[in-house]
């Protein structure tokens, strides 16, 4: 990531923090901003999955959240978190049978208020990871808005582009379910876990990311953040 780049995410950083309404999203903003230059295996990462009703934020809700940390370049077990959202609308049937979560069980979840609150809470002085990471920035961006009267402005990184870099170098054409998320695996030789829920997902991607910038050879932190 260019100067420029992090300096125009510190100044859209600071400015939203003053239009914030006070709580969760203020409180991440107002928390000391990532040191760019830091090495990457000296920071603390927050990897995040989200489970939707559909693509677009504007349209479809966060149904389930899974996350958990990295720090000192390895995964913290212990920090595992995955919560059940409770929808305000009904859940299309498609996108059950995709993620499992019924109407009985979304019924169970706690308010996107609770969970977007506490998903801040835990992002406050790491950096966000996902795999095509715009989709979990843009829905949760949607979420604080609504919440909190502002988005959400923070470093991020995407196992996706990473690997689209990755094979790149290796002079290799990505073919179809190559940057999926395990296809990004299989060619990393790392292990199977099924799909599409929120947890798993997001362990898979900090496996991901772990092999990925370790083959980079120990880069700077703004070397692997996802553009904005």
């Amino acid at each position: 990531m260019s100067w420029w780049r992090r300096a125009g995410l510190e100044l859209r950083r600071r400015g939203w923090q003053r239009r914030a309404a006070p709580g969760p999203l203020r409180d991440y903003l107002e928390h000391p901003s990532v040191d760019l230059a830091r090495d990457w295996t000296d920071v603390d990462y927050l990897v995040l999955d989200f489970e939707t009703t559909g693509t677009d934020p504007l349209r479809h809700e966060i149904i389930s959240a899974g996350y958990l940390g990295i720090s000192h370049a390895s995964v913290h077990l212990a920090s595992c978190r995955h919560r059940l959202v409770r929808p305000r609308g009904e859940l299309p049937s498609q996108t059950v049978v995709i993620h499992g979560i019924t109407h009985d069980l979304a019924a169970e979840g706690k308010s996107a208020e609770t969970v977007i609150g506490e998903l801040l809470e835990a992002l406050a002085g790491r950096v966000l990871v996902g795999h095509h990471v715009a989709t979990e920035v843009n829905f949760l961006s949607r979420a604080c808005r609504e919440l909190f009267g502002a988005p959400f402005v923070g470093p991020a990184i995407d196992t996706l582009a990473l690997e689209f870099t990755a094979l790149r170098r290796a002079g290799i054409t990505p073919q179809r379910g190559d940057l999926r998320l395990g296809g990004a695996r299989a060619r990393r030789g790392l292990p199977r876990y099924r799909a599409h829920n929120a947890l798993l997902d997001a362990l898979a991607t900090a496996e991901l990311f772990l092999a990925q910038a370790t083959d980079l050879g120990a880069p700077k932190l703004g070397a692997l953040l996802a553009p904005r």
